[in-house]
């Protein structure tokens, strides 16, 4: 018999294992993509520790700490700091997540460069490296890359390193991680707010090819068609043009999208053919011309179209 100040022991029934069931019953499940909260409990050499609420602590690797290059862990998380982490890779036969802080911002940063590409803005930013396509930039973090045909400047690429450029977005393709820019289109497109059709500029002949020349008007390019130096057939604009020519032209056509100046010397001829028999005579009446050709546009109430060259030809140039 059991004496008065004895109670009789009672099975409950519950072992460690039902203990432990019962965990993963109500422990949170994570899953690789999933945004969660954690903090910060231990800093370490090449990483750091967060608990972010599940039985082992997770880890986040340097290199997944931001999508900038970091030396140390000091320089982005702080003990006891409390923030947003990517969970990258599912548990490792420890039980433990892998991290990401990189993944988020780089997520964002393609959701910004998205926006500002619909907003069709313009962004500055330094040449941090060159190759032999062309200039390496970065944009919210970002690496972008800007072809060689859309540098407009007269430095070798070299020299660009260090150098902050105007950019215009040209493709945003986060599935094929490709952020390609403009410097061309930003230059031009801030030229063209100054410039109207029909207006006469100075400019300078900085290129000749077979079919026209590649006229420098302040510092972006323009082309003169062939068929738009004159009235007269004209075989060769090296008949007619050498490089380093100064020459007047007219605006006959501002196309800001694909960032391309129409130029035209045949509408300020005098008389059809003076361009190939009496240069000067179109030059001394350029302004004359111009003003007679913005009345006939008037008069027609229509634009000008714009001389089509191809992608290979802006390229040559």
């Amino acid at each position: 018999m059991f004496s008065q100040n004895t109670k009789p022991k009672v099975d409950v029934g519950f072992t460690h294992e039902d203990f432990a069931a019962l965990l993963d019953k109500y422990d949170y499940h994570f899953s690789p993509g999933d945004v969660v909260a954690g903090t910060v409990f231990s800093l370490e050499p090449r990483g750091a520790l967060i608990d972010i609420g599940a039985k082992t602590a997770a880890y986040i690797p340097i290199q997944e700490m931001s999508i900038n290059r970091i030396d140390a862990p000091e320089e982005v998380l702080q003990s006891n700091e409390t923030r947003e982490f990517f969970i990258l890779a599912d548990e490792n036969e420890d039980g433990q997540l892998t991290l990401s802080i990189r993944r988020i911002e780089y997520m964002r940063a393609w959701e910004r460069v998205r926006q500002l590409q619909a907003e069709d803005a313009t962004v500055r930013s330094l040449v941090f490296a060159t190759n032999r396509g062309g200039a390496l930039v970065r944009i919210e973090g970002l690496r972008g890359f800007i072809p060689g045909s859309h540098i407009s400047t007269r430095k070798p690429k070299e020299e660009l390193v260090g150098e902050e450029l105007p950019l215009k977005f040209l493709e945003v393709d986060e599935e094929r991680n490709r952020l390609v820019l403009s410097h061309r289109r930003a230059l031009v497109e801030r030229k063209m707010n100054r410039l109207e059709v029909g207006e006469v500029v100075i400019g300078t002949v900085r290129g000749i090819k077979p079919y026209g020349a590649f006229i420098d008007i302040g510092g972006v390019s323009g082309l003169l068609h062939i068929s738009e130096i004159s009235h007269d057939h004209i075989d060769m604009p090296h008949s007619v043009f050498n490089v380093n020519d100064e020459v007047k032209v007219m605006i006959i056509d501002l196309d800001a999208e694909r960032g391309r100046i129409s130029l035209s010397t045949k509408q300020l001829e005098p008389e059809p053919g003076d361009m190939v028999k009496n240069r000067q005579a179109v030059f001394d009446q350029a302004e004359e011309m111009a003003a007679k050709y913005r009345e006939k546009l008037k008069e027609q109430g229509t634009p000008v179209a714009s001389m089509e060259i191809t992608t290979e030809e802006v390229v040559e140039a």
